[in-house]
């Protein structure tokens, strides 16, 4: 089960509460999942009852009890515990919720994450006549546009070699009216940064990877290949994902992430069931994977596309140990888990090349 499915679970519960007559409230269009804070349990926690605890009329946690058996009874989940003053940690069948996750991932490509239509919002963001700025609210249109919302980009200045280099552009260019303040203003990167000189990928990255109050570093160490440069880092590990997917090829094999039967002639039925083994495969990096809608939509909510470029150094930093396990050494013959990992592989390179494109930055096949 995946974030996204799980939000939808909530939701469900909570609409089999309303129909029983247990809660006298309006089903919410969105439930927030998201990894326990300090004091909770489980793989995912909600808040959902104290949103509901106002309208409902009920203390937050009697709302939380009323929901509990709903989750209970849902496929994927195994343990429902209240903690604080409502807090449903929610615990998955791990096996399930790995297998569906990548599955998830594999069917929705690099649009993972993404808001499944428009959501009604209409966002302006206005931004002052600075290279950075305007590279910043392009990144943040791109990740509104991603969560559903219409967005229009203005800046009071504009260059066009930003576009030419840095594949920049907003909508319109000018001053704007005194009831739109510059809503996009980071700390504005200094001269001897020189972000044009690196061309449109690092130099995009050289703006985007620190967090708005941080004004940028030197940016030559965003050319070097080598491990100390957090882009490389992260091409490196989308290029190793592909490759994988095209050696799995010539030995003939490719991804499956799924429980398949087979024959087995040593069971009474000739049959059994073999579970692809990603309950006990990269933990660190599932849970990154898992994390990724978490992290579009705040990066959205907060127009910081640094907190995406963080978390795509986290997905490879949580890659590049796996992917040298996905493909068979030696003698081996192609199996179930090999197909497991490889679809894993995949996923990893569907996140990756979609978060570097919600950034502007071209993810190569090659490196």
């Amino acid at each position: 089960m995946t974030p996204v499915e799980l939000s939808r679970t909530v939701l469900h519960a909570v609409r089999r509460a309303v129909d029983a007559g247990e809660l006298s409230v309006a089903v919410p269009t969105r439930a927030v999942v998201a990894p326990p804070g300090p004091g909770g349990c489980g793989d995912y926690a909600t808040g959902i009852a104290l949103q509901l605890a106002r309208p409902a009329g009920q203390p937050p946690l009697k709302v939380a009890e009323v929901l509990r058996p709903h989750l209970l009874g849902a496929d994927g989940i195994t343990d429902v515990v209240l903690t604080g003053p409502g807090f449903l940690n929610i615990s998955l069948d791990r096996a399930v919720s790995r297998v569906g996750l990548v599955g998830e991932i594999l069917r929705r490509g690099e649009r993972y994450g993404y808001a499944d239509g428009p959501d009604g919002r209409v966002v302006q963001l206005h931004c002052p006549h600075d290279l950075r700025a305007v590279v910043v609210a392009d990144a943040a249109a791109r990740l509104l546009r991603s969560q559903g919302a219409l967005v229009r980009v203005t800046a009071e200045g504009f260059e066009d070699a930003w576009t030419s280099v840095l594949g920049v552009a907003v909508d319109a260019v000018g001053r704007a009216p005194a009831e739109l303040p510059f809503n996009v203003r980071p700390v504005p990167a200094p001269e001897s940064a020189d972000p044009m000189s690196l061309g449109r990928d690092a130099g995009r990255w050289a703006l985007l990877h620190p967090a708005a109050h941080d004004r940028p570093r030197a940016a030559d160490q965003y050319l070097v290949q080598r491990e100390s440069n957090p882009l490389f880092r992260v091409r490196y590990a989308h290029a190793r994902a592909r490759a994988a997917t095209r050696n799995a090829a010539d030995l003939g094999f490719t991804a499956d992430p799924v429980t398949v039967t087979g024959r087995d002639t040593g069971t009474p039925t000739g049959t059994a069931t073999v579970t692809a083994p990603l309950a006990d495969v990269a933990p660190e990096l599932l849970a990154a994977l898992a994390d990724h809608p978490r992290v579009l939509a705040a990066a959205a909510n907060h127009r910081a596309p640094d907190r995406l470029a963080r978390h795509l150094v986290t997905v490879a930093d949580a890659a590049l140990p796996f992917l040298p396990t996905v493909l068979p050494r030696g003698g081996e013959k192609p199996s179930a888990a090999h197909r497991a990992r490889l679809a894993l592989a995949e996923a990893v390179g569907a996140v990756l090349a979609g978060g570097l494109d919600l950034l502007g930055i071209d993810a190569p096949d090659h490196l």
